[in-house]
């Protein structure tokens, strides 16, 4: 039996969140441990292996075109996600994931470990690239179009071993 699945889309902003009295923000937000790994990081296409607490994804993601890229996700059973990451390229991707809504926009801050200790990261998913968006005042630099914090680029050059220059353009 076939299924059909329509392409997905992905549209977000990233901020750098540089308050370091950022924790005190999310008092009452969901909170997720994510470990992930990547088997493919070119430019026109990812693939990333996630294993979201008990969860498992497999997800194929396109090359970025403004706020925008295809995205396919799909569940698989963790003990798989398990062993994939075994192949994926090291070092893994670990954060907690922190999912509060502010303004009646979701956020998802990520507070990285790791190799990429020390970076914390705010996204917000947008219905469309117009879509207005009203950043929190504790939110830093934006770097949405900073390849740097592309979680797949993460795990080629981490936070940790390269000096990232907030103020240098990318």
């Amino acid at each position: 039996m076939y299924i059909y699945r329509t392409m997905g889309l992905e549209i977000e902003r990233k901020f750098l969140v540089e308050d370091i009295n950022w924790k005190s923000y999310t008092s009452g937000a969901a909170v997720t441990v994510i470990r992930q790994g990547y088997l493919s990081t070119e430019a026109e296409r990812t693939v990333r292996v996630r294993l979201k607490d008990q969860e498992a994804f497999i997800t194929i993601k396109g090359k970025t075109t403004g706020y925008s890229r295809a995205e396919f996700e799909y569940s698989i059973p963790a003990e798989d996600a398990k062993a994939l990451l075994l192949l994926c390229k090291k070092p893994l991707i670990e954060k907690k994931r922190y999912t509060l809504e502010i303004d009646r926009q979701v956020w998802e801050i990520d507070e990285f470990f790791g190799e990429n200790s020390g970076l914390v990261i705010a996204e917000a998913e947008l219905a469309a690239e117009d879509q207005e968006l009203n950043p929190p005042a504790w939110l830093g630099k934006e770097v949405t179009d900073d390849k740097r914090y592309f979680n797949s680029n993460l795990a080629l050059i981490p936070y940790t071993k390269v000096a990232i220059n907030h103020n240098q353009q990318p």
